[in-house]
């Protein structure tokens, strides 16, 4: 499994090192270290904190990066495959994303809980009705 750095795990959370720094020193979320002493936070660890945050656990903090291009990098928290279709959330800093693609492109692109992915909003308009 992939393990991030705290500055990594900053990234993917949209905060700073400092805040991630602190969340972890408080027991939140639990790092191991590598073999040159450098602190790493599992990915599957960090996926489950990930939702947590994104609930909105963190108001305070700064407003996670996104680009002009409607790029959300990320971390997977959840992969639920169907017989053809499949399900994919991302959590990007307090956004979740969720894509809903083929199976077949999920397993293609190896996507697993705690993986980093950038989910990539790509739509001119979106219109959601209720019944």
């Amino acid at each position: 499994m992939q393990s991030y750095t705290i500055g990594q795990a900053a990234r993917l959370l949209g905060v700073s090192p400092d805040t991630a720094r602190r969340w972890a020193d408080a027991g939140r979320v639990a790092t191991h270290r590598d073999e040159g002493g450098r602190r790493l936070i599992d990915g599957r660890a960090l996926a489950a904190f990930s939702a947590e945050v994104g609930q909105g656990t963190h108001a305070e903090e700064e407003e996670p990066y996104t680009s002009a291009r409607n790029a959300f990098p990320g971390i997977v928290t959840a992969v639920k495959l169907g017989d053809v279709a499949a399900q994919v959330e991302i959590q990007a800093g307090r956004h979740r994303l969720v894509s809903l693609l083929t199976r077949e492109a999920v397993e293609e692109l190896g996507l697993e809980v705690g993986m980093r992915a950038t989910a990539r909003v790509k739509s001119t308009s979106v219109h959601v009705s209720r019944a």
